[in-house]
């Protein structure tokens, strides 16, 4: 089966990161103690979700397009490094909804909406998103470290909708005119990536550039995400600013269609 467009692109974007890892050279990485980080964020992102779901016994789908501002959500982050090789994993959780009264920003079936057409739409969502990953430090240096990293992704969706549908709408009406559906949807990916930093002066000073790439695909058609910014190191740890984009993209016949995240975080980070 041949990729999609999309997987490629990002596949080569990660391919060629990590090539030019390589092209830095390897300074050597002492193995002794280990060394560990716990990092907690908040993260504000704008979610938006595409679903669709049956409203009347033939199966005839409704499709929602949302998106929601999310209010509030926490994430965290552990790492472990000895020498070269490390392990981390991410958790993140969010639990948000959605209402939007006289909308047009759904489809019925394979059809446009009839002219006059809208309807009330409500939608509640919780999720998680927990990667845990291996890593292998390509690069080490006090200006740059990059890690190689490689692991699973599990996503567990579940959600409500609601709708309430004014106007003639043909065939669906009067079963599918007005109706609710409770989903669930959990999926396990292979992700592979690189995240580093990169410091910003000559000296490897404590502000620095960090970044984060990962693509993977498995029960999902394809995941991916991205993650840049500023950090603030100090002897005990370091303050971040960043921005992350996730993206779900699933297979075909799933009632969840696509899910994506992007927005602002910021977190604070202690190691020993």
């Amino acid at each position: 089966m041949n990729a999609s467009p999309h997987l490629r692109r990002i596949g080569a974007l990660v391919f060629a990161t990590f090539a030019s890892t390589l092209a830095y050279g390897q300074a050597p990485a002492v193995e002794g103690p280990w060394r560990y980080g716990a990092t907690l964020y908040v993260y504000l992102p704008t979610v938006g979700v595409k679903s669709s779901v049956p409203a009347d016994p033939g199966g005839t789908p409704i499709t929602f397009d949302v998106l929601e501002h999310l209010k509030f959500t926490l994430m965290g982050t552990v790492d472990a490094h000895n020498g070269r090789w490390g392990a981390f994993s991410d958790l993140v959780y969010v639990n948000l909804g959605s209402n939007k009264h006289q909308s047009r920003d759904f489809t019925i079936g394979d059809i446009g909406l009839p002219v006059g057409t809208t309807a009330d739409l409500g939608w509640d969502l919780k999720g998680t998103a927990w990667t845990v990953g291996g890593l292998y430090r390509v690069v080490s240096s006090p200006g740059v470290s990059v890690d190689a990293l490689g692991g699973v992704r599990w996503l567990d969706v579940r959600n409500t909708f609601t709708w309430d549908i004014s106007g003639n709408i043909g065939p669906l009406a009067p079963v599918g005119q007005t109706g609710s559906k409770k989903t669930k949807t959990s999926l396990f990916d292979g992700i592979v990536g690189v995240r580093g930093r990169v410091a910003l002066g000559d000296s490897g000073g404590p502000w620095s550039v960090p970044f984060y790439l990962d693509v993977g695909t498995g029960e999902s058609k394809v995941t991916w995400q991205a993650a840049g910014g500023i950090r603030y190191s100090y002897s005990w740890g370091d303050l971040s600013a960043m921005w992350r984009y996730l993206d779900y993209d699933l297979k075909s016949g799933q009632t969840l269609q696509r899910v994506t995240f992007n927005g602002p975080m910021v977190g604070a980070a202690y190691r020993w």
